[in-house]
């Protein structure tokens, strides 16, 4: 369940409910009441795979784009 924090309260005790928030606690910032944003954590960031992984272990055939005759019996 998130905690609600009024805009005044949010203002003044910014880097507190970040650092909530990065603990994973959700907080709505409210305005009058009524909800208007959402405070939460990032999620992680995934490893970036290297584009040459698997450069010199992946054979190409030469005429890997020539067409395919796969309809040629149904024409």
């Amino acid at each position: 369940m998130a905690t609600t924090v009024n805009m005044s309260g949010a203002k003044s005790s910014l880097s507190r409910l970040v650092k909530r928030a990065a603990a994973g606690e959700d907080i709505v910032i409210a305005n009058r009441g009524r909800p208007i944003a959402l405070l939460t954590r990032l999620p992680a960031r995934r490893k970036k795979i290297p584009w040459n992984i698997y450069k010199g272990q992946i054979e190409m055939a030469e005429d890997f784009d020539a067409p395919l005759d796969v309809f040629k019996d149904y024409m």
